[in-house]
C-alpha cells in the first residue's frame, strides 16, 4: 500500500497522538502503583 505525502502525515501525526496519551496513561498508572504499593507496606507494618 502506498500513501501519498498528505496520507503520511496524518498516519505519523496519529500515531503521535496515540503516544502522547499512552505516556500520560503510563505515568498515571505509575503514580497509582506507587501509591498502592505504600499503602500496602503500611498494611503490612500495621499487620
Amino acid at each position: 500500500m502506498q500513501l501519498t505525502p498528505d496520507e503520511l502525515i496524518s498516519e505519523f501525526h496519529d500515531a503521535v497522538m496515540e503516544l502522547y496519551f499512552a505516556r500520560k496513561r503510563i505515568v498515571q498508572l505509575e503514580a497509582e502503583n506507587a501509591e498502592l504499593k505504600a499503602r500496602l507496606a503500611t498494611a503490612d507494618a500495621d499487620a
